[in-house]
């Protein structure tokens, strides 16, 4: 009797450990604006090994549990969320799913470059992934959905703006737009919740999965205005890079065959950022000087 409740109790303890890997991501650490001092790397969980296999949609839903590890990873890795997933005929799934959603995806975990830089957020429009970094650590990461080939999502430096939890797009005002967060306000381009088809589909914004969207809307900063007019503080700074294949297949099937595929460097990111850095600087000294005198 004593070892069946010992063994129960075991398996609680690992069954609350895994809710709060899982979680662990989630977590929005925002820097402290008013002091020079560094965010530390999150803890994370290493899977064992990372391969992908393809697998019958519909086939794979029946055996795994609602909710789970598995299910996460399979909605990054296909670019989509639970209402989209169960509508793709076959999807690339992790033989083991038990780490940190960054081991699945393609941004670097360290990027040296960005070690001064407070908080700044990336879109890759080739990967169709978006990563936040504090400090040069990859602190949160997940999939999108960006511009249609019709209506591509600008690329560059932006800063975000203004934002809403709930607001109404200026393409079609019956588009309700969840935890939105502007970073083009003349062209209306920003980051909400909204549907994930697992491909570019978007008219300019970047769409993600209403956690993401969540995250991104307590991690990034609104601007501080003068005047209706005039931009006293900008807010954290976003770079959209790369370009799409509209016309090939998904580029993230190719893990299946070659799991670093799709891998962006810390290299890449230095080349994409470089042009922008001295202006990053700027603002966020800018930023910290505003923060330092409001309190």
């Amino acid at each position: 009797m004593k070892k069946s409740i010992l063994i129960l109790n075991i398996l609680l303890v690992a069954l609350g450990t895994s809710c709060k890997e899982a979680k662990e991501t989630d977590k929005v650490i925002v820097p402290d604006e008013t002091t020079t001092e560094e965010v530390a790397a999150p803890e994370r969980v290493e899977p064992k090994v990372v391969s992908y296999r393809m697998v019958k949609t519909s086939e794979w839903l029946q055996k795994i549990q609602k909710d789970s590890l598995q299910l996460r990873v399979a909605y990054a890795l296909n670019r989509t969320d639970a209402a989209n997933l169960k509508s793709l005929d076959s999807i690339v799934v992790a033989d083991d799913a038990a780490g940190d959603l960054a081991y699945y995806l393609p941004f670097p975990l360290e990027v040296a470059s960005l070690k001064e830089v407070k908080k700044i957020i990336f879109f890759s429009y080739p990967t169709q992934t978006f990563a936040t970094y504090a400090n040069g650590h990859l602190m949160h990461t997940g999939p999108t959905n960006m511009g249609r080939k019709k209506d591509p999502t600008p690329t560059g430096l932006f800063f975000t703006n203004w934002k809403a939890e709930e607001t109404t797009s200026t393409f079609n005002d019956e588009w309700d737009l969840k935890w939105n967060f502007n970073i083009e306000n003349k062209l209306g381009v920003g980051f909400h919740q909204y549907s994930l088809p697992g491909y570019p589909a978007s008219h300019s914004c970047l769409r993600l999965q209403e956690r993401d969207a969540k995250y991104l809307y307590e991690f990034a900063d609104q601007w501080e205005l003068a005047d209706k007019e005039t931009v006293k503080v900008k807010g954290t700074p976003v770079v959209v890079f790369g370009t799409y294949d509209f016309d090939g297949k998904k580029p993230w099937l190719q893990v299946v065959r070659s799991p670093k595929a799709l891998a962006i460097s810390e290299e890449e990111i230095d080349k994409v950022v470089n042009p922008f850095m001295e202006n990053i600087m700027k603002e966020q000294k800018n930023r910290m000087s505003f923060v330092s005198q409001s309190k």
